[in-house]
């Protein structure tokens, strides 16, 4: 149920030493977060003014990836280095619809406002119940079938060969879907057991660490 999410550990692996430096540097794990931020308002930019073709799926790809690597790293980084707040959670989620929303704006310059906006809000949908869920006490729920890296993928997608209706109508679909299967799976934790005290206080989740 994991989908593309669970590529994560071996993407990890391959930030390893990438990670090590940046401990090592001292890099403050927020300038990673805000940094992801900039690459997806990037793959926006990219999006609003290359035509679709090999050329801008290329682009797209290489900031999204690099606004992939930024969500990962930015809670190894913390956790490595001691800098770990409970406000790093509030700035991973802050950070991870910013970027998001920041690609969705590139696509308003080649795309129907009305899809773009439909899924905009339709993406948001998974990780609200998530988050909700998180706050019952059960755990993070990630992944599987439209979470944030395959919307990334959907993304690359449009770069390449446009058609905004097909794209953005499995983007709003999948979110939806998504959101739905989220809720059915947080729904079956949460009858195992009355939600513990201070439910509301539970962890997040590890990529939020500061």
């Amino acid at each position: 149920m994991d989908g593309l999410y669970g590529l994560k550990p071996w993407f990890a692996g391959r930030l390893a030493s990438v990670r090590r430096t940046l401990v090592a540097r001292r890099v403050p794990p927020g300038v990673l977060t805000w940094s992801g931020v900039g690459f997806g308002a990037a793959a926006g930019g990219a999006l609003a003014v290359l035509p679709p073709g090999p050329v801008c799926a290329a682009a797209v790809a290489a900031l999204l990836v690099a606004r992939l690597a930024c969500a990962n790293l930015d809670g190894g980084v913390a956790r490595e280095s001691g800098r770990t707040t409970r406000f790093g959670y509030v700035a991973n989620e802050l950070g991870d619809r910013l970027a998001e929303f920041a690609v969705l704006a590139g696509c308003l310059f080649a795309a129907p406002a009305a899809w773009v906006l439909g899924a905009a809000c339709a993406a948001t949908l998974p990780s609200w119940v998530a988050l909700a869920g998180a706050a019952a006490g059960a755990p993070r729920v990630q992944g599987w079938p439209c979470g944030k890296t395959e919307r990334c993928a959907l993304f690359v997608l449009f770069a390449a060969v446009g058609a905004a209706p097909l794209v953005f109508g499995l983007m709003i679909a999948g979110s939806l879907a998504t959101a739905a299967l989220r809720l059915v799976r947080i729904a079956r934790v949460l009858r195992t057991g009355p939600a513990p005290a201070g439910a509301a206080a539970a962890p997040l989740g590890a990529g939020g660490l500061r």
